[in-house]
């Protein structure tokens, strides 16, 4: 796992930023963690103890990870899972990025802000009676376009930039796979101008999204429609966190919108496997995205 330092960067606009780069040979450069907010972040709320690099994040970063060998100009952002109150930044974070970038592509890895606003997942409201998701993703909202802003600088696509998340960053990349349209900020730069839209989107084992019964309705808080970016979802039946469920509704909201949608389920796995179920035939789910990022015109070589 490669270790990474802190740096500032400027937020400043140009147009050249959303021009596609050719894909180059470049050198591996050290993991760069900047903050994704230029001063407070929107709506802060205190946290209920010390800021770690895992817990009680009020003050989210991005780590932004190069490809290792050529680079393909695909980029995904990654958003680690924790339940909303902390994050799994090595096993569903640092590791998954050591993977993307070993196949070319840049990884940004976001620390969002946990714990969020409490959220009731049954009755599908919060105590202020806000009808917007979490705080996290505001944060997705900015890293998302501040990749996209600064996609010729960091040799990515600005079209080919996708999300992948686990467990509750798995339901946070639905989120921000229908909830991208419009900031749940004001506006702060103009990297808030860019689109913050996913070309695609990887929900592994995630969570949040079924909202109960036999008719498999879906989380109101993530309204699917056919500009739902192209999504491939895996979890195991065995899934005693989250469940299986929760990939079955939002495949079925997916395919009658029209998006193009693949799913894996698999007998075993359980929950928060990442990269360690080498043993299953649930371990092989990263061959599967790379052939699937190759299906869906991503990846190209």
């Amino acid at each position: 796992m490669r270790k990474f330092t802190l740096v500032m960067f400027s937020f400043g606009f140009a147009g050249a930023h959303l021009q596609a780069p050719a894909a180059v040979e470049q050198p591996s450069l050290s993991p760069v963690q900047v903050p994704i907010w230029p001063a407070a972040p929107p709506d802060a709320q205190p946290a209920p103890g010390p800021e770690t690099e895992w817990t009680n994040i009020v003050r989210p970063t991005m780590t932004v990870f190069s490809p290792e060998r050529e680079n393909t100009g695909v980029a995904a952002v990654v958003f680690p899972g924790g339940g909303f109150e902390g994050l799994a930044i090595k096993g569903e974070g640092t590791e998954i990025c050591d993977w993307l970038t070993s196949k070319g592509i840049t990884c940004v890895l976001l620390r969002y802000r946990v714990p969020s606003l409490p959220y009731d997942w049954h009755c599908k409201c919060r105590p202020d009676n806000r009808t917007t998701p979490t705080l996290a993703l505001e944060d997705a909202q900015r890293t998302m376009g501040l990749v996209r802003y600064h996609a010729a600088e960091w040799h990515v696509d600005p079209h080919k930039i996708g999300v992948l998340g686990f467990s509750a960053g798995g339901y946070l990349a639905a989120e921000i796979s229908t909830r991208y349209a419009h900031r749940l900020y004001a506006l702060v730069d103009a990297a808030d101008k860019v689109s913050c839209r996913p070309d695609f989107a990887v929900p592994v084992y995630p969570g949040h999204l079924w909202v109960g019964g036999k008719a498999y309705g879906l989380n109101p808080n993530v309204p699917v429609n056919h500009q739902t970016p192209p999504t491939f979802l895996v979890q195991a039946e065995d899934d005693n966190v989250d469940g299986a469920n929760q990939s079955i509704a939002y495949y079925i909201a997916l395919k009658d919108a029209g998006v193009p949608v693949e799913m894996h389920l698999y007998a075993q796995g359980g929950h928060g496997f990442g990269l360690r179920s080498s043993n299953l035939p649930i371990g092989h789910w990263p061959m599967l995205v790379e052939q699937w990022l190759h299906s869906i015109g991503m990846l190209t070589r």
